[in-house]
């Protein structure tokens, strides 16, 4: 009688243990951590981006960029990398025309735009300004003032103006603003701006690649842990416990 009592207690507990795990909230965002030479960063991806979004999940997880070299890089404007043929380039090597054969269509938004941190996709010249398929940069840029924002206006954006949002990102911690509406932003980092500003100021060759190969490598969260970055977010404490660690034995990783 007492074992089946104990039988059934435990079966209720890992009954709850599978429903808690089964119908947690799912995060809102995905998160990759980016590992390179010079430090680390933590980037979010926007959901308004739905196709670069899951494009760069599906290449993070594969492993496509591990190992990959940040081949282009220009001090106060942005550092480039994604090349695949970058991984076992040869000292001096001209960089930047690798990658799958596939565009990702442009999802270019006036509300998401070129301020320090952010992540964008890199094209060529075509004319429906579809991105590459893996090759991004990191926006480093610079502090611009009102009247040089002004100028920007009249002069490279041809009489587009730019928003309270943009000036105010654009006037305090700066950006690359002459980027927008012609290149996909599609996340920006949570921390990891140092890290940006180092590889940034690295000497370079005329073909702007460094010097000495700054290496990349990424990992996808999971669930969990970024449930528990957007719980901290919120204010409220991280899920570490057991019972926590218990149900997520029972519940994927991905989401």
């Amino acid at each position: 009688m007492i074992q089946k009592k104990l039988k059934n207690i435990l079966l209720t507990a890992l009954g709850m243990l599978l429903s808690a795990s089964l119908f947690a909230q799912k995060p809102i965002y995905h998160y990759v951590n980016i590992q390179t030479d010079k430090g680390q960063c933590l980037l979010r991806l926007y959901n308004e981006t739905p196709k670069h979004r899951d494009n760069f999940i599906k290449l993070v997880k594969a492993g496509f960029y591990n190992d990959l070299l940040f081949h282009r890089v220009i001090n106060h404007f942005m550092v480039q990398g994604g090349d695949p043929d970058s991984r076992t380039a040869t000292s001096g090597q001209a960089l930047g025309e690798g990658g799958p054969d596939y565009k990702i269509p442009a999802e270019i938004q006036d509300g998401l735009f070129h301020k320090k941190g952010t992540i964008g996709a890199a094209r060529d010249n075509n004319p429906e300004k579809e991105s590459s398929a893996s090759q991004f940069y990191l926006v480093e840029g610079r502090v611009f003032s009102e009247a040089g924002l002004d100028s920007l206006e009249t002069g490279r954006m041809k009489g587009k103006k730019f928003s309270a949002a943009q000036r105010a990102a654009y006037t305090s911690i700066g950006g690359t603003p002459h980027l927008d509406g012609n290149y996909t932003v599609f996340g920006e980092l949570m921390n990891g701006i140092p890290t940006i500003d180092a590889i940034a100021v690295v000497k370079t060759d005329a073909l702007d690649r460094p010097l000495e190969d700054v290496k990349m490598n990424m990992s996808l969260l999971t669930k969990r842990e970024a449930s528990n970055i957007e719980r901290e977010a919120a204010g409220l404490k991280p899920k570490t416990g057991f019972f926590t660690k218990i149900a997520d034995l029972f519940s994927s990783k991905e989401y």
